[in-house]
């Protein structure tokens, strides 16, 4: 099929309707105009002092604490680089997100995944494991509508996850970007924030959910002897951030545009995620899947079949998936990560509805 025929139901980005274009570019403008100081010349490594700013004063820490980066993936890498050395114990969710295996795979990290249920983490499952001696150098979660599966976990796996963080001496890094897209159910804590020590928990999250993905803007909150690690880091990866993004960034939240783009989206994606759910419900009424309270993505499992045969036939018929197998170490051959945010209500039902005509011809293929 042709390109313009095709339907993602892969790619966890907003689409362009939902970026504040005219608002970025008055941002933009500010920013250039008020403070070219800060946009047209090396930076420091924590990042434009604006933003910085604007961040701290948010998440009621000091500067010292923040640590403003190209993107919250490089948050991720700059954490993993310095704290991770090969054979060292590492807790993941299973399923999470594809690039955060191939990182800690890349470093030599031996990976333990505990699984996930619908409230998220099996903080028991982990428990015990650390009751048997597992002794992790960190355990990363994705705690609100996780990417792949969209749970959540909840305020009690929450706060048990943080006590045996105390109790084991091991750190929690809390990713965090989809936090802000929330538009059902109530909001729940930050694992960091309730952390009142500062000692247990490095926070990550990213403005590319809900400013913008082009401005590649993401941050670090943590205790400041790490945060100053990670700085210097970055110093002697790239000098200095690319503090013109980051000076968009700062204006338009300083401005008052942050709350505006959150409403916005969230009223998108929640219109997005209902239409998915429904066509899900109509087209693959065996498929179990968790329904999101937030963010961009959900989780389907099927009743059998193998989706390394579904992807590619869903492609043909010009929709495109991502299989479960990719986010797991093992298993996930009959699930899917599906994204909603890419693509408006009517072609996320058709997505569906093409996607479930590759499911049946496949399952008949299979029967006879």
């Amino acid at each position: 099929m042709s390109a313009q025929t095709t339907i993602s139901l892969a790619r966890g980005a907003p689409s362009l309707d939902l970026v504040p274009v005219d608002e970025l570019r008055e941002a933009a403008d500010r920013a250039f105009s008020s403070h070219p100081e800060h946009c047209f010349s090396y930076g420091p490594a924590a990042g434009h002092p604006l933003l910085v700013e604007w961040i701290a004063a948010r998440h009621r820490v000091t500067a010292d604490q923040v640590f403003a980066t190209n993107g919250s993936m490089q948050a991720d890498a700059f954490f993993f680089q310095e704290l991770v050395e090969p054979g060292d114990l590492v807790v993941v969710e299973a399923p999470t997100y594809d690039r955060t295996l191939l990182m800690l795979r890349e470093l030599g990290a031996e990976i333990l995944a505990i699984p996930l249920e619908a409230d998220g983490l099996d903080v028991g499952a982990l428990e015990r494991a650390l009751d048997a001696g597992a002794r992790p150098r960190f355990a990363h979660v994705i705690p609100n509508f996780q990417n792949p599966a969209g749970c959540t976990l909840s305020r009690e796996k929450r706060e048990r996850l943080l006590a045996l963080a105390r109790r084991y001496d091991f750190l929690i890094f809390e990713d965090d970007p989809y936090v802000e897209v929330r538009f059902a159910g109530e909001p729940l804590p930050r694992i960091f924030d309730l952390d009142a020590e500062r000692r247990h928990v490095v926070y990550v999250s990213s403005f590319t959910k809900t400013v913008c993905p082009g401005v590649r803007v993401g941050y670090v909150l943590g205790d400041s002897e790490l945060v100053a690690r990670l700085r210097r880091r970055a110093t002697n990866t790239y000098i200095s951030p690319c503090v013109a993004s980051q000076g968009i960034v700062a204006e338009f939240c300083r401005g008052g545009g942050f709350e505006r783009a959150l409403e916005r989206v969230r009223s998108a994606l929640r219109e997005r995620r209902d239409a998915l759910c429904d066509a899900l419900r109509e087209h693959l009424p065996e498929a179990r899947f968790v329904v999101p309270e937030g963010g961009y993505f959900l989780w389907v499992d099927l009743p059998d079949g193998d989706v390394r045969a579904l992807e590619p036939a869903a492609r043909e018929r010009g929709v495109v998936v991502v299989k479960g197998t990719d986010f797991l170490l093992e298993g996930g051959k009959r699930s899917l990560r599906l994204a909603y945010s890419a693509e408006p209500p009517e072609r996320l039902r058709e997505g569906v509805a093409r996607l479930a005509a590759a499911y049946r011809e496949l399952s008949a293929v299979s029967s006879r």
